[in-house]
This record gives C-alpha cells, sequence and structure tokens, in this order.
C-alpha cells in the first residue's frame, strides 16, 4: 500500500531541523581561548584513561535479535529462516507457541550473529508479506519496562482506513529513527489510530510539531504525546468526580429546548442547553445540559434523576463520551454473560445418542425423577421434516437437560449415563462452554502428536516402550519376511494370517494353534530336535517324513501353492 500522502510540508519539516542545524555551528564560539583549552585537555586527559582502563572480561556484545510481528498463524520456523538468512547468517530463530495448544501466537524472534546483518534485515524485510500478511519487524527489547516507556512514543488519531503500518510508517520516518511502528486493528480492520516509538525524544517532539492537525488522506489528523493506560485512567476518574455535564432522557417529544433549559437554571448557571431532533425538527427525547460548576450539575442529577416532568420520568446522569459509553456497556454485556455461565455451572447437563423419537417432553420426563428440571430441550433441525405436518425439524440427537441444584445433576449423570432410552443407550455428562470444550481438544491434540513424535525413530532412546526387538524362545525362529513380532493382547486367540479354504482346520487335545509358516528348513516352534541329537539324514529331510512336522491347516510351502506375501512366495 502506498504511502499517505501528508502534503509537501512534511518532507520539507523534516529537513528544516536539519538546515537551521548548521547555522550555530558556524557562529562565534561564547567561550574564551583559555576556557577552551582547559575543556579541550580534560577530555585527552578522559580519552587516555579509557584507553588504559581494562576491559571487562565478561562484556556484553550489541543485541542482534529481532521481534517479528503480524504473523499468519501457519508460519514456522522454516518459513522465516528461509527469508531472513537471504540477509545474513541466521544464529536462531524461535516463533512464540501456546504451552498446551502449541498454536503460534502470531510473533517470532530472529537472532543474527552481528548487528549488521540485523539491521540489514530490519530495513529490507520490515513490511514484506508472509502468507499475505505484512510482517512488522523491529529490535527485540525484553525488558517490558523499556518496552512500555512513554519516552519518544506518540499517539496519532482519526487514521482513514486505507494507512497501514508501513504507509505510517513511511510518513513519520522522516522525523527520526523508528524504534516500533503499529496501526491498532480489530478483525483485520483498522480502528483509526496508531503509535509509533522514535528512538529520541526530540524525534517525536518534532512529528508532533509539524504533523498534528494535517491532512493525511483527506483526513485531519491528531498527533500527541503517548499517555499511559493508568495516567488516562486516573484522568477519567477525576473527570467522573468533577462532571459539569449532564444527560437526559425520556423527555416527551412536545418539551422544547428552552424548557429543559428552564427546568435545569434553578440549580445553577447554565452555559449550554441541547435537545437532540431529527431532520424534521421533532425532539428525540433526550439532550445534554453543562453547567458552570459541578455542584450545580450533581445536584441537579441528584434531585432530577426519576422524577416526573410533564407524565414522564426522566433518567438524569452524567454525561458519557462515546468511548466511554462503549467501554461500560461492554463491561455489563461481560458481566451479565458470566453470570449466567455461573448459574449455569454444574447443574447443566449434556445428552446424546438420543433416538429420533424422544422430544422436549420425553426427556423432561426421564430425568425428572432426579431433581426439580428447569429446562429440557433437544436440539433439532432448523428445516422441518418433510411430509410431517409438525413444523419441528428432525432430531440432532442430542440435547440438554437443567436441573436446579449441582446435587440433583450429579445424581443424574451417576444413574443415567448408559441407560438405555429407547433402543439406544444415552450418554449423560455435565455440559461445558465451547471454549472450554475446544482448549480441552486442542490439549488432547497436541499431547497425541508429542507422544507420536517421541516414538518417531531416532527421537526416543529408551523411553517410554522397550526397544523393538524379537528375543526367540528353544527352537523359535522369527518368521521368515515378517520383522518384528510382538506378543499377543490379553484374552486374544492366535490366528494364523491365511488359511487353506481346502483344508479343514483340525484341533487335538493340548495342541497348540496353528500359527506363521516356518522358512524352508526350519521345524515348528517347541518341536526342535533334542540337543545333541545328530542331524537328520536326507531322507529324513524329504518327503512324507518333512511332512509329518507340519501343523494341520498349513499348506504346502512353494511357489506355486503359497499365497501372496508368504514365505517362499516368489
Amino acid at each position: 500500500m502506498s504511502s499517505p500522502v501528508a502534503t509537501a510540508d512534511v518532507q520539507a519539516a523534516a529537513a528544516a531541523p536539519v538546515a537551521t542545524s548548521a547555522a550555530p555551528a558556524a557562529a562565534a564560539n561564547p567561550l574564551s581561548l583559555e576556557q577552551q583549552q582547559l575543556i579541550a585537555a580534560a577530555q585527552a586527559q578522559a580519552a587516555q584513561a579509557a584507553h588504559f582502563a581494562p576491559v571487562p572480561a565478561a562484556a556484553p556484545t550489541a543485541s542482534a535479535s529481532l521481534y517479528v510481528g503480524e504473523l499468519d498463524p501457519s508460519v514456522n520456523e522454516a518459513m522465516l529462516f528461509e527469508m531472513f538468512n537471504s540477509v545474513g547468517p541466521v544464529a536462531s530463530i524461535r516463533v512464540c507457541r501456546d504451552a498446551v495448544t502449541r498454536r503460534s501466537l502470531g510473533y517470532a524472534y530472529v537472532n543474527f550473529h552481528n548487528v549488521v546483518d540485523g539491521e540489514r534485515a530490519l530495513e529490507t524485510l520490515n513490511y514484506t508479506l508472509i502468507k499475505n500478511r505484512a510482517c512488522r519487524i523491529m529490535w527485540s527489547q525484553r525488558d517490558p519496562a523499556l518496552r512500555k516507556t512513554g519516552t519518544g512514543n506518540i499517539f496519532i488519531k482519526n487514521l482513514d482506513a486505507s494507512i497501514d503500518n508501513k504507509a505510517l510508517h513511511d510518513t513519520f520516518s522522516a522525523f527520526g529513527n523508528i524504534l516500533s511502528c503499529n496501526v491498532a486493528t480489530e478483525e483485520g480492520q483498522s480502528k483509526g489510530y496508531g503509535f509509533v516509538h522514535y528512538e529520541t525524544h526530540e524525534a517525536a517532539e518534532n512529528a508532533i510539531k509539524h504533523v498534528n492537525g494535517m491532512l493525511l488522506n483527506d483526513k485531519k489528523v491528531y498527533v500527541g504525546h503517548h499517555i499511559a493506560k493508568k495516567e488516562r485512567q486516573s484522568k477519567v476518574e477525576e473527570m467522573k468526580a468533577n462532571f459539569t455535564n449532564v444527560y437526559i432522557k425520556n423527555l416527551d417529544p412536545e418539551v422544547t429546548q428552552e424548557e429543559v433549559e428552564a427546568l435545569f437554571t434553578k440549580f445553577g448557571p447554565v452555559t449550554s442547553c441541547v435537545v437532540s431532533t431529527d431532520e424534521n425538527g421533532r425532539s428525540k427525547g433526550f439532550g445534554f445540559i453543562n453547567f458552570e460548576n459541578h455542584e450545580d450539575a450533581k445536584r441537579a442529577v441528584d434531585e432530577l434523576h426519576d422524577s416526573e416532568y410533564k407524565e414522564k420520568k426522566l433518567f438524569v446522569t452524567r454525561a458519557q463520551k462515546k468511548g466511554e459509553r462503549e467501554e461500560e456497556l461492554k463491561k455489563q454485556y461481560e458481566q451479565q454473560k458470566m453470570e449466567k455461565l455461573n448459574k449455569y455451572q454444574g447443574v447443566n447437563l449434556y445428552v446424546k445418542n438420543l433416538d429420533d423419537e424422544i422430544d422436549d417432553e420425553k426427556l423432561r420426563q426421564e430425568f425428572s425423577v432426579y431433581g426439580v428440571i428447569t429446562s429440557a430441550k433437544v436440539m433439532r433441525d432448523e428445516k422441518p421434516i418433510e411430509g410431517e405436518e409438525s413444523a419441528k425439524g428432525a432430531s440432532k440427537g442430542f440435547g440438554f437437560v437443567c436441573f436446579s441444584s449441582p446435587d440433583e445433576a450429579t445424581k443424574a449423570v451417576t444413574e443415567m449415563n448408559g441407560r438405555m432410552i429407547g433402543s439406544k443407550p444415552i450418554y449423560v455428562a455435565l455440559a461445558q462452554r465451547k471454549e472450554v470444550r475446544k482448549s480441552q481438544l486442542e490439549a488432547q491434540m497436541a499431547q497425541r502428536s508429542q507422544i507420536r513424535m517421541q516414538q518417531m525413530p531416532g527421537q526416543m532412546p529408551g523411553g517410554m516402550y522397550p526397544p523393538q526387538l524379537f528375543y526367540p524362545g528353544p527352537g523359535g525362529f522369527p518368521p521368515q519376511g515378517r520383522g518384528m513380532v510382538y506378543p499377543g493382547q490379553a484374552g486374544m486367540v492366535p490366528r494364523p494370517r491365511w488359511v487353506n479354504p481346502n483344508q479343514p482346520q483340525q484341533m487335538h487335545p493340548g495342541a497348540p494353534m496353528p500359527g506363521y509358516p516356518m522358512g524352508q528348513g526350519f521345524p515348528p516352534m517347541g518341536q526342535g530336535r533334542p540337543r545333541g541329537q545328530g542331524p537328520r539324514s536326507q531322507s529324513q529331510r524329504g518327503g512324507a517324513a518333512g511332512q509329518q512336522g507340519r501343523p494341520q491347516g498349513i499348506p504346502q510351502q512353494g511357489p506355486a501353492g503359497a499365497p501372496r506375501g508368504a514365505p517362499g512366495a516368489g
């Protein structure tokens, strides 16, 4: 996005201090010759002392760490390495992630071996698009006290929606070195204000002096020093305590502005009175009255609030700014939301695997024996079932039952979970908020992913599982071509992986179940020749003698009869 046109005065204003700063250098030095000689001698002595001073063994080096923000959640270390390593050798990269879900927090730290490469990356890569999002790069400052200092920090408001981080940076970089620059956004849209943090207080003063009140993209902007949140809150509290502006609503539409002013004038001198009207001049039923002093305004609020005027009950209170009202309404909404959630905490049950025939009344009847039910609801599709007169949609198979006390809900969970209702066993548990369920699922997925990573070859030496090796028993050998062998699970009967469909399985009392076919020349497991006995003769190795040792159900091995994948198959 191109930089906003801030009129031709911006560049001229930035260059003006440079042109004028050279003027004093040409003027005569106000110090005498003797004073200048004394200063020069002191400087030479200080330089000599610094030259011979011992250098500390652990002298800290300049930081070459960069902060990279505004990152897409899918950006990883490999992407950043490919981007930053083109500028200079990268020492390390770390994308900051949530400790539980391992999801990216949207920012990272890139460390170079030297400051020169860091400066080059800051100059060339700042606001580069990564995954269609412009990244924001600045020097890393780990000390939060230094990050939040107000020195050199300015606030800009009434920004055009088209001005982004890069456009703001390009406009204000003319006045000095910028440490950070940010336009406040919500869901990707500009909030109309931003912050620029300069390296020096003088640069911030220069920017305020020349840009405040200037047009940026045809909008007049306000530029001033950034005020810390605590200071802003203290000022707001002070304004609340010493208000002079009063808001009144629920006025009769026939009441005129003169009548409202006369109503409030009896409490003290009024500087202004306005009743809001529509385009036809008809009263909207509210207005504002400003007093000369706070005491008169407070007395008017105390006496007129909830009083009747022309058969209307008035609402009179301290006037609030738009932002203050929005913040207060937001707090009220959050408070009501939390109260509602806490109200149903531990008493609301989630029921799933319901039959399609179960409705709200049937669900209530099934659970009513465990306590007083305040609500029972089966969730349904919005679209009604076709071909039926009922306006209800098809059941989604789950619902909610809310009890009046946690004890009743707990008893219902214990008794009803797994019980058959209709033709299905239902699942019953305490209902959880969507945010809680989501965080639990993410934690489970992250844990499974971590376990899978640990189980990968070469990443878990001696951990969790024993080495996957096979130790054969007496006369036992692993099946040919089948890799590792693991013991069967308890309660599972071992079966051959393939059988001859034309040869029935025959069992003998005490005989083992048929197992895997052995390779050529190996006896079945447990039927090896006794130790010390010599090798069999050639006649014993072939023909019928070779067939007697083969278990029932195992066909003749060889290329002709072997199934695909079996030992001996070609």
